[in-house]
């Protein structure tokens, strides 16, 4: 096996290659690229035109090709597969796991689906690529591969060793002989060192551990992250109902999941509606950015009417607008911090997690402290710089405190309520949040103002 090159995207490098690409000197273009690790090649194909890039992946060794394609993202996969023939992706497929061969089926059209699996050779790897598709795309069976290893329990070291040798050929990172019986139930798992180190004739179920971690099917792929991370697991098995082996999960597929989770938070927390990238058409991006926005411009506009409500109490006391941005900003910062520390609690669950009422509770004596201190020091920096007006500090003051409370109840009790129906919290953290607290502090600011200085 020749060494990986260590790779740099250079832009000499890039127009060097366009230029043979220009030139089709296929010599050069295959030379430059041998070596080089899937993952930077898939990099270099990000930067090249479209025309450009389906050219290189035509002059690449099957294999390679089909390494790429799995790279790639998924906006970017969609369009490169829409210059391919059907009968050439149905041949990268079965070069891939049948995962990554599943994922690639799921992002075309039903026609070209039902195209391309027609063109299969392989009847195994179409059946288990088939099974697959059955299964919800964000569930243990959904990113599950059908590539393992298993050893039956009546098996010695000799059967076990010869199996894997046959079952190894299409199996690209052996992580754990998985143990089953005569019915493909999970039975445990055994080390290679285990094997390796045993009599040839000794049975495998005299040395194999029942302690295995396994996942069911239907299992959501959050979950599934959450026991790999907690047993620390590069690989874990996958059941079905009856307990029988029907795939495995490992820890690179696990990683997409981690990843792809932590975008949709990341964008639901900005107020982005849908999984989008910077690729992604104008009309799409504007699709999945407008709906949060329009909340912001009319908790705005609402805003603007809760000041036009007290106008008159302005007109006699002008400096309380000069506190307005305080009261806002304050209340925004407080929800975002109380939601997104909920948010992170969600994500990362534990058997002993505090109750509802508990994390409230929790919630609400932070508040009172962090009101309180912030309270008294706006109390003091009023009085320090408007001299003697106390009634109008204490206005601020006292708007203050309750306005972080209800921000952090806001903040606490919004992501947990979306959580209990199955909505995404992390839409708590953006600007549902904000524009909730912004109308809540302004109401409380003229409400205080109205009682305290009779306006």
């Amino acid at each position: 096996m020749e060494p990986i090159k260590q790779f740099e995207l250079s832009k000499e490098y890039l127009e060097s290659l366009q230029l043979g690409i220009e030139l089709e000197n296929v010599d050069f273009i295959r030379e430059s690229l041998d070596g080089v690790n899937v993952a930077d090649i898939a990099a270099i194909l990000d930067e090249l035109t479209m025309q450009e890039s389906v050219y290189v992946l035509r002059l690449l060794e099957k294999q390679l090709a089909a390494d790429i394609l799995i790279e790639l993202d998924e906006t970017t996969l969609s369009k490169v597969l829409r210059e391919f023939e059907n009968t050439e992706i149905a041949v990268w497929i079965e070069l891939m796991d049948s995962d990554d061969g599943a994922d690639i089926l799921n992002l075309l059209s039903e026609k070209d689906r039902e195209e391309v699996i027609s063109e299969f050779q392989d009847r195994i790897k179409s059946e288990q690529i088939l099974e697959l598709l059955r299964y919800e795309e964000d569930t243990a069976g959904g990113i599950m591969a059908k590539e393992f290893i298993r050893a039956n329990k009546n098996w010695n070291v000799i059967q076990t060793i010869n199996e894997i040798r046959r079952q190894a050929e299409n199996v690209e990172k052996i992580y754990s002989i998985y143990v089953v019986n005569n019915k493909q139930q999970l039975l445990g798992r055994v080390s290679l060192k285990k094997i390796i180190l045993a009599a040839s004739e000794t049975r495998i179920e005299d040395i194999y551990d029942e302690d295995v971690v396994s996942v069911p099917v239907h299992l959501d792929q959050e979950e599934v992250a959450t026991v790999m991370r907690k047993y620390d697991l590069e690989s874990v098995p996958v059941v079905n109902a009856k307990n029988k082996l029907v795939g495995r999960i490992t820890v690179d597929d696990i990683l997409d999941v981690v990843q792809e989770e932590a975008d949709e938070d990341i964008q639901a927390m900005s107020g982005i509606s849908d999984t989008v990238d910077e690729y992604d058409s104008v009309i799409k991006l504007t699709r999945a950015r407008l709906p949060w926005l329009l909340i912001g411009i009319v908790g705005g506009l609402l805003g603007a009417g809760f000041i036009g409500f007290f106008e008159e109490g302005l007109s006699k006391v002008t400096a309380l607008a000069f506190f307005i941005p305080l009261i806002t900003a304050t209340g925004g910062n407080v929800g975002i911090q109380s939601s997104t520390l909920v948010v992170q609690s969600l994500a990362n669950k534990s058997a002993f997690d505090n109750s509802l009422s508990q994390r409230f509770i929790k919630g609400l004596l932070v508040a009172l402290l962090n009101g309180l201190v912030l309270s008294v020091f706006v109390f003091g920096m009023i009085v320090l710089l408007y001299g003697n007006e106390v009634k109008f500090a204490l206005v601020v003051s006292i708007a203050l405190f309750s306005v972080v409370l209800l921000a952090s109840f806001m903040g606490t009790f919004t992501p947990l309520v979306l959580d209990k129906f199955g909505i995404n919290p992390a839409l708590a953290s953006g600007p549902f949040i904000t524009t909730a607290n912004d109308l809540l502090g302004l109401a409380v600011y003229f409400l205080v103002a109205m009682s305290l200085l009779s306006i």
